[in-house]
């Protein structure tokens, strides 16, 4: 079964990974993004144990599940240093200022911005697979 696992970060400024379509609650956190995924996937296997260890059935929606991560705004820039944020809202066609209160958090974002920084997150990934590199 495919499911959602949202990374949000927390006022705190650390990153929480939870199940919002589970019934079985599956939590990490951690001070980064890759932390919390590590806090979460480790959570994950110790339900599983869990379950297996106390002879109990495994509910069905954790049978074979599979995650599908989804990021706020703050989290996939955090995740994803290596993409300058300000060079990014230009290719983004969102102003550099606002996107940088996004990645810092608690800044309230309209899905229209959302929808608009996605399409460009998708546009350069395009990009990326499309380039071939040459060797000298």
């Amino acid at each position: 079964m495919r499911t959602v696992a949202l990374i949000e970060k927390g006022k705190d400024g650390t990153y929480g990974v939870y199940t919002p379509d589970l019934d079985s609650l599956i939590i990490g956190s951690g001070a980064t993004v890759a932390e919390a995924i590590s806090d979460f996937q480790n959570s994950v296997t110790e339900v599983l144990t869990a379950f297996k260890e106390a002879e109990e059935p495994l509910p069905e929606e954790l049978q074979d599940v599979e995650f599908e991560y989804r990021y706020d705004i703050a989290s996939v820039f955090d995740y994803y240093d290596y993409i300058n944020v300000t060079r990014f809202a230009v290719h983004a066609g969102v102003n550099a200022s606002l996107l940088r209160q996004y990645k810092s958090g608690g800044t309230y974002i309209s899905e229209k911005q959302v929808k608009k920084i996605e399409a460009a997150l998708h546009r350069c990934g395009e990009e990326l697979m499309s380039l071939s590199l040459l060797a000298r």
